[in-house]
C-alpha cells in the first residue's frame, strides 16, 4: 500500500499538516503577536512625543544667527548660542581625547593579555563605573581639577565627561575584540607574526567598525550631559577665551533658560534642544553606519 503527503501510516486516512486557525494554539499564537507588536509600539511612543515636542517648539525659534551670536539680556530679542555650541564641541573633543585611547588600551589589555582573574575585575570595576550616576563624576573632576586649578574650565567639564565615556568604549570594544574570529589570531601566528602585531595589526583593525560604534554612542552621551558641566565648565555668557576658563554649553543652556521666567531665553532653550538632539542623532547615524559594515 502506498501512501499519500499526510496519510497516516496505520489506518491510511488522508490528514492535513496546517494547523486549523481556530485551533487554541493558534489563536495564543496570534494574540501574542499583535500583543508584542502592540508593546513595541508603545516604546516607540515616548521617542516620538519628545521629538515631535522639540520639533515642533524648536524649529519656530531656528534662525542662521542663533550659530554666530552670544545668548541676549533678558527682554532682549534676537541673540543666539554660538559660543555654547563651540563649548560643547571643545569639551567632548577634550573628553575623546581623554577617553577613547584609554578606554581602547584598555579593552586590548583586558582581551589580549589579561589573566581570567584580573580581566575580571577589571570588568567588574567597568561595570559599577558605568552605573555611577554623571553628578558624581561632576563632584569628583570639581575636586581634582577645579579645586586644584582654582577655577572652572573645559578641560574640568573634559575630565568629568571622559570618566562617563570611558566604560562604554570600554565594554564595546572588549565585546568587539572578543567578536574577532580566534581562526586571524592562529594565521597572524603561523606567519611568524608576534602577540603586539597580531594584536596592532589583525585584531584590532578587524574590529574598528565596533570601536567607532562604542565611541560615537559615547560621545552621544557625553554631548548631552549637564549636571558634571555644573560643577566643573559652569556656564558663560561670552566666547569662550582659552580651555583653563568657564565655558559654555547647549545641555547647560537649555537647563539655565528653560526655567527662566523671560520669553527670549526660553525660545533659545527651546532651539538649543533641538541643536542638541540633532547632533546626538547626528552620531547615533554614524554608529549605526559603523555597525553595518561587520567584523570580518
Amino acid at each position: 500500500m502506498t501512501f499519500t503527503s499526510g496519510d497516516h501510516p496505520s489506518t491510511g486516512l488522508a490528514g492535513s499538516l496546517s494547523r486549523s486557525p481556530t485551533s487554541p494554539r493558534t489563536l495564543f499564537s496570534t494574540v501574542m503577536t499583535v500583543v508584542a507588536f502592540l508593546c513595541g509600539i508603545l516604546a516607540l511612543l515616548p521617542l516620538i512625543a519628545v521629538l515631535s515636542y522639540i520639533i515642533i517648539q524648536g524649529v519656530s525659534s531656528l534662525r542662521l544667527d542663533l550659530f554666530t551670536k552670544l545668548p541676549p539680556p533678558p527682554l532682549v530679542p534676537g541673540g543666539g548660542f554660538g559660543n555654547a555650541i563651540l563649548g560643547t564641541l571643545l569639551m567632548v573633543g577634550i573628553a575623546a581625547l581623554i577617553s577613547i585611547p584609554f578606554g581602547v588600551l584598555a579593552a586590548i589589555y583586558l582581551t589580549e593579555f589579561s589573566t581570567g582573574k584580573t580581566s575580571r575585575w577589571i570588568r567588574f570595576a567597568t561595570n559599577v563605573l558605568s552605573g555611577v550616576p554623571s553628578i558624581i563624576a561632576g563632584v569628583f573632576a570639581y575636586g581634582i581639577v577645579v579645586a586644584a586649578t582654582g577655577g572652572f574650565s573645559a578641560v574640568a567639564g573634559g575630565v568629568a565627561l571622559s570618566i562617563l565615556m570611558l566604560p562604554i568604549i570600554v565594554r564595546t570594544t572588549d565585546e568587539a575584540l572578543q567578536l574577532v574570529s580566534q581562526d586571524l589570531r592562529q594565521a597572524a601566528v603561523g606567519l611568524g607574526a608576534t602577540k603586539f602585531q597580531t594584536v596592532a595589526l589583525v585584531v584590532v583593525p578587524a574590529a574598528v567598525p565596533a570601536i567607532v560604534t562604542g565611541a560615537t554612542l559615547a560621545i552621544a552621551r557625553a554631548a548631552g550631559e549637564t549636571a558634571p558641566l555644573l560643577f566643573t565648565a559652569l556656564f558663560s555668557q561670552y566666547w569662550s577665551n582659552g580651555i583653563f576658563e568657564p565655558t559654555a554649553s547647549l545641555a547647560v543652556l537649555v537647563f539655565n533658560f528653560a526655567i527662566s521666567p523671560f520669553k527670549n531665553l526660553q525660545s533659545l532653550a527651546w532651539a538649543a534642544s533641538l541643536i542638541l538632539v540633532l547632533l546626538v542623532l547626528l552620531t547615533s547615524v554614524i554608529a549605526r553606519w559603523a555597525t553595518s559594515r561587520k567584523i570580518q
